[in-house]
């Protein structure tokens, strides 16, 4: 058993089966670790569960929040959690000198926060050793919804990606991969130069509307407004959209109901779709952020 983070007070706050893992990992390596939002029997022998948010952060050295992070009001994403777990000031403040947080995207306030308690804030979610391994349990939670969604098969059918970043590539490759027809609609010329040369058909954003009247399924991976009323009014009534964006995702859920067009927001899959694989990942590179990071501020760690 590796004792590279001996002695070092981690919190781990929130989140779904992906912490668990990751939680069994740190207590491997030596570090205190405390738990809110998780009953004790979730959790691993070693690390140390409290209730209140309160609680958790007194005195540690490192906080980790899970990848979606917190809302608009502080409020914790933390699926096993019965009551609220809510990011205050007052927690931030009793955090050890010279904390480093880590969480996927941060709010303002965090950032705000952490100029003004001189905590480190660390933000995971774009990292590619992160974001492209996470790409594949996101691009197979999607096939999975639209298998389970349409009564055709995915070979064969017209399917349109929005986007393409590290999910959309993994998505694509796999959609083309079972014969499926795929359009990449993109603002970037690389991109759509990469989508070309994997075989798919590219288009803009200007064309998305004829895109929509003869698509079978759309999926859309960008963080913002595309599928608006003014788009989705020229979509074909049996069309699927699977919106993989991170809430409120890219699609106007409102007009698509008006519509009658099926829409379902569909994001964090790797939590929910292959959570071990999703765990083993930050199992893999959050203790590795902690370690770089305690070395650059020339904290004291024991290396076997």
């Amino acid at each position: 058993m590796s004792s590279v983070l001996s002695g070092v007070k981690i919190a781990v706050v929130g989140g779904d089966d992906r912490e668990l893992i990751l939680v069994d990992e740190l207590v491997k390596m030596g570090a205190t670790v405390v738990v809110a939002g998780f009953p004790r029997e979730k959790v691993g022998h070693g690390a140390f569960v409290v209730n209140t948010i309160e609680e958790v952060s007194k005195d540690m050295e490192v906080l980790i929040l899970p990848l979606p992070g917190t809302n608009e009001e502080g409020i914790i994403r933390a699926v096993y959690a019965e009551t609220n777990l809510v990011l205050n000031e007052k927690s931030i403040g009793s955090l050890a000198t010279d904390a480093l947080v880590i969480i996927g995207s941060a709010r303002q306030y965090l950032k705000d926060w952490s100029i003004k308690y001189g905590f480190t804030l660390l933000e995971i979610i774009e990292m590619d050793e992160i974001a492209i391994m996470n790409s594949i349990p996101t691009a197979e939670g999607a096939l999975q919804i639209a298998m389970e969604e349409t009564k055709k098969t995915i070979h064969g059918s017209k399917c349109c990606v929005l986007g393409f970043g590290r999910v959309a590539i993994t998505l694509a490759r796999i959609l083309k991969a079972i014969g499926a027809d795929v359009t990449v609609v993109a603002r970037n010329e690389a991109q759509l130069a990469r989508a070309y040369e994997m075989g798919c058909k590219k288009a803009t954003y200007y064309e998305l509307k004829d895109i929509l009247n003869d698509t079978d399924i759309i999926f859309n991976t960008v963080p913002k407004m595309v599928l608006d009323r003014d788009v989705l009014k020229h979509a074909n009534l049996d069309i699927l959209i699977i919106d993989l964006a991170a809430q409120p995702g890219g699609t106007d859920f409102e007009a698509a109901n008006t519509f009658g067009l099926k829409a379902i927001l569909a994001p964090g899959l790797p939590g929910k779709v292959a959570p071990i694989f999703a765990g083993r990942i930050l199992a893999d590179i959050i203790p590795r952020l902690i370690i770089k990071e305690f070395t650059r501020l020339d904290k004291d760690l024991l290396f076997e």
